[in-house]
C-alpha cells in the first residue's frame, strides 16, 4: 500500500480478503494498537500472536469437517458405482443367477 497498491491489491498479494483486512484492523483497534498500519503489518501479527502457538477456531474445525464429510461421500459414491456396475453387468447376463424377483426355471 505504500508503493500506491489499493487495499484490494494488497490483499490479493497476501492472499486474504480485504474483509480479513478490515477484521484485523478492528481487532488491533480494540487491543489499543495503532489501527491504520499496513496489510503486511497485519498479516505478521495475526500470523504470531504474543509468540503463542494460532488457536484453532471454529471456522478451522468446520473446515477440517468437511474435509472428513467429503472423503465420505466420495467413498459412498465410489461403492454406489460399484455396486451399479455389478447390476449392470448381472442384467446383461453376464452372472447367470437369477435377479431379485425372478424365478429360476
Amino acid at each position: 500500500m505504500a508503493r500506491g497498491q489499493s487495499q484490494a491489491q494488497a490483499c490479493k498479494v497476501l492472499g486474504v480478503s480485504v474483509m480479513t483486512f478490515h477484521r484485523w484492523r478492528k481487532q488491533e483497534a480494540a487491543r489499543g494498537r495503532q489501527a491504520n498500519g499496513t496489510v503486511a503489518e497485519f498479516a505478521a501479527h495475526a500470523e504470531d500472536r504474543d509468540g503463542a502457538p494460532p488457536v484453532p477456531t471454529r471456522i478451522d474445525e468446520l473446515r477440517l469437517e468437511n474435509e472428513r464429510l467429503r472423503r465420505i461421500v466420495t467413498d459412498l459414491l465410489l461403492e454406489k458405482m460399484k455396486i451399479e456396475e455389478k447390476l449392470a453387468l448381472r442384467s446383461s447376463g453376464g452372472s447367470g443367477l437369477p435377479r431379485r424377483g425372478e424365478v429360476q426355471s
